[in-house]
């Protein structure tokens, strides 16, 4: 299984920028803590980062065609980028969209996420841990890790 973990605008300043919202957490760090977690499950990451919404585009465009998933940080644009989402509904693979804070308890604008309905599922709210979260829910939807609760009763 191959997912791809792409971040879009801002999130190449993690560690940095914010740490009070975002942690002191790098984008790098995140990125070799999830590659080992990876491996653990027999998965291979390919990761991506862009500051442009025509660029998160293109690189959505070409995982359907070498991915298995994807875990997405949309940053800004999960507010309102309809590109990133007819994008993600064209795909046709499953889509994770992630957050490091809880979109839910910051401003107004952030509750509302226009990529939301076409993604599997939201992770928000654990800091870097929203990755691992992420990745254990593609592991889940492709019956590569652990088994699902009811099938372990």
């Amino acid at each position: 299984m191959r997912v791809l973990v792409l971040n879009g605008p801002n999130l190449n300043l993690l560690g940095e920028r914010e740490p009070g919202v975002y942690g002191s957490t790098s984008l790098d760090d995140i990125c070799t803590h999830l590659t080992a977690a990876a491996e653990a499950m027999g998965i291979t990451l390919a990761f991506a980062q862009s500051n442009h919404e025509g660029e998160l585009i293109d690189i959505l465009h070409a995982a359907r065609l070498e991915c298995d998933g994807v875990i997405l940080n949309a940053g800004a644009y999960t507010h309102y980028s309809y590109a990133i989402r007819d994008a993600i509904a064209a795909i046709k693979i499953p889509v994770v969209e992630v957050h490091l804070s809880n979109i839910h308890a910051r401003e107004e604008f952030r509750h509302t996420s226009v990529i939301a309905p076409v993604c599997i599922g939201q992770i928000s709210g654990f800091g870097a841990d929203s990755y691992d979260l992420a990745l254990t829910a593609l592991a889940f939807r492709f019956n590569q890790q652990t088994p699902r609760l009811e099938e372990s009763k």
